[in-house]
């Protein structure tokens, strides 16, 4: 510890030589071979600066970070910015959104309002405050509407009941919106009145109670007057803006006006002219485009119509200025405005535009090996002479017509194997199944040919063809408990199968020295589904080169604020449906390569709300920053190892990674995990975050063999039931054996024929004891990739405020 007003040495010091400490000098240089080493520069130390400089050096990062924050917040709003967005969003079936609205309306005569007929929402522009702002209501129960608003909302407003808060749909909402990133936000209370005043004293206690518990530092604001609804809009004009990093990296829009216009060759196919402002980064043309929820697009050509929502507008000759300065314009005047000054901002160049392929077409001669030799070519001929087999054929049978002729012995002893997928609950079940079918097709059998038929009254009842429909569910989701609960108190134990060889079923596993440190090559025996994914040479560069040109504003197009008008090509003409019906048209503007499709995986941890068994392999729907698709995954381990293990279930008590494959993204991105029910309802099963695009990382499936001692010497020992054939003993030698109580051995020999094995371990073991053998295997996930999500069913509101995952629909 240096006292304040301790001596420090400037950069002037004298620098004594340092004692050589008995070295020779000729023999240092002939051991150099000449080379001589590289002076390191010293790093500029803060020191070299006075404490005023100190001091003054803070004062002005101080003052710059504090103009940004209010540059910003002068900007949003403004003349020369985009509107300040605001999404209403319900939270209780009572929360009324048309009073709110109506309140928020009812200003003084300097604000303009613009009433827009399809969006559910309108406009308020304050030509004396310099601010204009846009409100847009979120579909009450529409949680894919609600989370696409929250996406490109500047504010989010919740309107909460006065007596409860929010119910169950709202708490779901809540945990969505809180799991993807929330924007600033602000509660609003309307009708606080309708209580009678003894109640309304404990009403308010008990919704600042919920409110502390889910927003610690929010402000209520009650919206009964319209003096509280301007309190209400001056907070939101000067609250800090919080930031989402998917989408500040990149330009998105949320759509005021659209328009379809049919292609040449098809109606169902063509060009989307979508109006708004931009948001975020300055746009290019030559860039690709996503329409949340529908895929990836290229545009044509950016165009600048009039702005709709200007703060002097103008007046056409005919036209006169009402008192309030009240403009009403719905979405077809503002197509109609958009097409009478259009300036054409900038076209799509052919040569600079970004591809829409997202796959890699393979080659499949890539990997052929050159023409065989002659001494090749001799030794297949004389390999099919020794494989001839001789068959009883029919008279006049060709010799062609032979070859598919297959031996009783033979149709029996052959087993599909080339599945690299095929996982051994799978197995298991499949084995089952098959048994239960022979025993029910021998009932069958034994059944007479007729029955005897009576008619009989069923009473009501028995009639309740639901009620049995959800028994079947039942019966499944037991299996998989039961499934869960063996995993987790024998983690990947599997019993050797008795009528096929143990060398036969695990042939495409290994053994491993150890886990951590024995090597696996990354490169080795790859699915056919790796030739169509796309791989970066070094990932972390890429993005920082990306980020580093969007600090530095080199891209041109569109700046953030502009009105414009993107014609996009190739569109159907369901997303102009869904945009007719008053769903949300978002836009947003796509990084170089993220259209590709590669590996991603996803850190995540499951929900607490959810307690069923989420299994590998099952679909699952995925919101990824601005993305959702369905796909079923992999569960792995998260550890800092270059192997990762498989897991079979999604744990509760740990964080895991989640591989699948899909389109590139560029990380930070939140992702949240849903399941679809038999009912279409979703449920929330998992949130987290990116955590890379890698398809090196390695997940390996572990299989354990489990054996018992028989008989028990010092450091010998005879094991059964780990395998029941001589065979199976000797292939399996190599491997190392070790124990539950931690003893490590390997296989000596086999005794006997029926898989009785000698085996020498590192101390005595204990009778209660098992033997273990593991084996090792590489897998990767299956592509079942789907960018369409159906949209899910409104979530059953219930009264309370605790949320409910066990309600059914009828």
């Amino acid at each position: 510890m240096v006292a304040a007003g301790a001596h420090r040495p400037g950069p002037l010091k004298q620098q004594n030589k340092a004692h050589k400490g008995g070295k020779h000098s000729g023999s240092s240089q002939r051991r150099a071979g000449g080379r001589v080493p590289v002076k390191a520069q010293p790093r500029r130390r803060l020191r070299e600066l006075s404490r005023v400089d100190r001091r003054h050096q803070a004062l002005q990062l101080r003052r710059q970070r504090k103009e940004a924050v209010l540059a910003e917040k002068r900007n949003l709003g403004s003349r020369d910015g985009p509107p300040h967005l605001v999404v209403l969003v319900p939270l209780h079936s009572r929360a009324a959104a048309p009073d709110t609205l109506h309140l928020l309306q009812s200003q003084d005569s300097a604000v303009v309002r613009v009433d827009e007929g399809r969006a559910g929402g309108f406009a308020l522009l304050c030509p004396r405050l310099k601010q204009r702002w846009r409100f847009v209501t979120a579909q009450a129960g529409d949680l894919h509407a609600v989370l696409d608003l929250a996406k490109v909302a500047d504010s989010l407003l919740f309107i909460l009941d006065p007596a409860e808060g929010w119910d169950s749909a709202g708490e779901h909402c809540l945990t969505c919106l809180f799991a993807q990133g929330l924007p600033s936000y602000a509660l609003a209370v309307p009708g606080g009145t309708d209580l009678p005043p003894k109640k309304r004293i404990d009403a308010k206690k008990k919704l600042a109670k919920a409110i502390e518990r889910r927003f610690p530092e929010a402000r209520l604001f009650p919206l009964n007057t319209e003096q509280e609804s301007s309190l209400l809009l001056r907070h939101l004009a000067t609250q800090k803006q919080r930031h989402l990093a998917f989408r500040d990296r990149r330009a998105h829009l949320l759509a005021y006006a659209a328009e379809f216009v049919p292609g040449q060759d098809s109606d169902l196919v063509g060009t989307l002219k979508v109006s708004g402002f931009v948001r975020g980064q300055t746009l290019n043309v030559n860039s690709l485009v996503h329409i949340v929820g529908h895929g990836d697009f290229q545009m044509s050509q950016v165009d600048a119509p009039p702005d709709p929502l200007s703060l002097n507008p103008r007046v056409f000759k005919g036209q006169k200025k009402s008192q309030d300065m009240e403009v009403q314009d719905d979405s077809v005047n503002a197509t109609e405005e958009m097409e009478e000054d259009v300036k054409v901002l900038m076209k799509a160049d052919p040569n600079k535009q970004e591809s829409l392929q997202s796959e890699v077409v393979p080659d499949p001669m890539e990997g052929e090996q050159t023409w065989p030799t002659e001494e090749e070519l001799q030794e297949a001929e004389a390999s099919l002479k020794a494989n001839r087999r001789v068959v009883k054929v029919p008279k006049g049978t060709s010799k062609y017509q032979a070859a598919w002729i297959v031996d009783d012995g033979e149709e029996g002893s052959e087993k599909d194997d080339d599945d690299d997928e095929d996982d051994d609950d799978i197995y298991d079940d499949m084995m089952e199944e098959a048994v239960s079918q022979e025993g029910e097709n021998s009932e069958e059998e034994e059944e007479p040919a007729e029955e005897e038929c009576e008619t009989m009254t069923i009473p009501e009842s028995l009639r309740d063809d639901q009620y049995d429909e959800k028994v079947e569910d039942d019966e499944q989701m037991l299996e998989r408990y039961k499934q869960e609960r063996m995993d987790e108190m024998f983690p990947d134990e599997v019993d050797t199968p008795r009528d096929v060889p143990a060398r036969v079923r695990f042939q495409k596993y290994r053994g491993l020295k150890s886990f951590r440190t024995s090597p696996w090559d990354p490169k080795e025996n790859l699915p056919r589904d790796y030739a169509r994914i796309f791989q970066f040479q070094d990932f972390s560069r890429t993005r920082k080169h990306l980020f580093r040109q969007i600090e530095k504003e080199e891209t041109e197009g569109a700046s953030v604020g502009w009105y414009v008008t993107l014609h996009i090509c190739n569109v159907p003409v369901s997303v102009m449906e869904s945009f007719k019906e008053g769903k949300p048209l978002i836009l947003f503007s796509l990084l170089p390569h993220e259209q590709k499709m590669s590996v991603l995986n996803f850190l995540v941890r499951r929900h607490p709300s959810n307690s069923k068994p989420v299994k590998a392999k099952e679909e699952l729907i995925f919101h990824c920053g601005f993305r959702r698709f369905r796909a079923s995954p992999l569960f792995s381990q998260h550890t800092s190892a270059d192997k990762h293990k498989l897991e079979r279930f999604l744990r509760p008590d740990a964080a895991l990674v989640v591989t699948v494959y899909a389109p590139i993204t560029f990380p930070p991105a939140s992702v949240l995990l849903f399941k679809q029910r038999s009912n279409g309802m979703h449920d929330l099963i998992a949130t987290g975050s990116l955590l890379s695009v890698d398809p090196d990382r390695i997940i390996i499936k572990r299989l354990v063999l489990s054996g018992h001692p028989f008989k028990i010497f010092t450091k010998m020992a005879v094991v059964r039931y780990m395998f029941f054939n001589r065979e199976d003993v000797m292939w399996f030698k190599p491997v190392e054996l070790r124990t539950k109580w931690g003893r490590r051995g390997h296989i000596k020999e086999p005794l006997g024929t029926h898989g009785h094995m000698k085996c020498h371990f590192d101390g005595q073991l204990k009778s209660q004891d098992t033997v273990l053998l593991n084996l090792y295997k590489r897998v990767f996930p299956k592509w079942t990739y789907d960018p369409h999500v159906p949209e899910p069913v409104p979530w059953v509101r219930s009264e309370s405020a605790l949320p409910v995952q066990e309600v059914e629909m009828d």
